[in-house]
């Protein structure tokens, strides 16, 4: 729905914090899996209205247009299309293909969390399954990432401090008030900060990568057995000026790397896009 693994994963925290908040009043929830995709699909919602200032709603089509019928093959396709492809399909489109294609829902179900009726829901799902067809058949126009010299010579230093397990010149680039966020487990601050740096001193299971996570610079976390395998998480920094400013750390929501657009950076700091 947003185009970004890291924008998801900020919505699904939130719908998840909601879903909790919820459940503290009694309520009737016959559905808990679809009670909750509606609450992550309404933060979606919200999150791409702020983001273009634009209101997207779901009303309905008054169109006769029934959901063409796809074989199997057909639906994996779909369902393997990526993050970039997803974001050219309206919402509404989005929504249709990816409840139905991807996670296996009806119709009526459908049509219940994202509160649409049946014709609009078959109307996104036709006009989105015919949109994607079209995509796969364009070229990729997508411009490469801009980063600079300076940038990458900032985060170059903070991962071979890092793998060099010199944490003390590690904190030496943080700032005072430096954040520290721990997607999915806890938030640290300040001072605080020196817990997550004495977590890592103590555990073995990682190695850092310079790369790119959609077309910004970030850290790229792999097996130190396998340091050229493919990516277990990330992680992102803030500088604010010469020092980092936060930190947010995927370490316990890995499983974002499976559709994030990742690339490593080998030096003399030529992408390699990963399979």
């Amino acid at each position: 729905m947003t185009g970004s693994v890291i924008d998801a994963e900020d919505i699904v925290q939130d719908a998840m914090a909601k879903a909790v908040m919820s459940l503290r009043e009694p309520v009737m929830v016959r559905n808990t899996e679809g009670w909750i995709f509606r609450i992550a699909h309404n933060a979606a919602l919200d999150f791409l209205r702020q983001r273009t200032r634009q209101q997207k709603t779901f009303a309905d089509e008054h169109l006769s247009v029934v959901a063409d019928d796809i074989d199997r093959v057909q639906q994996r396709q779909l369902a393997a299309a990526g993050l970039r492809t997803f974001m050219r399909l309206s919402a509404a489109e989005r929504s249709a293909v990816v409840l139905m294609d991807v996670l296996g829902y009806s119709l009526e179900e459908i049509g219940g969390i994202t509160e649409s009726s049946i014709p609009a829901v078959k109307a996104a799902l036709h006009r989105g399954r015919q949109r994607l067809r079209t995509i796969k058949l364009e070229p990729d126009d997508r411009p490469p990432p801009t980063l600079s010299a300076a940038e990458r010579t900032r985060l170059s230093a903070y991962v071979d401090r890092f793998n060099a397990r010199d944490f003390d010149s590690v904190r030496d680039m943080l700032a005072e008030d430096v954040r520290v966020e721990l997607v999915g487990r806890t938030r640290l601050r300040g001072a605080e900060a020196g817990r997550y740096f004495g977590n890592y001193e103590g555990i073995s299971d990682w190695h850092l990568r310079l790369g790119v996570v959609e077309g910004r610079l970030a850290v790229i976390v792999t097996d130190p057995a396998k340091p050229d395998g493919p990516p277990s998480y990330f992680i992102l920094l803030d500088w604010r000026f010469e020092q980092v400013g936060r930190i947010r750390d995927f370490r316990y929501v890995g499983y974002i790397t499976e559709s994030a657009d990742i690339s490593f950076l080998t030096r003399p700091h030529e992408p390699r896009t990963l399979s």
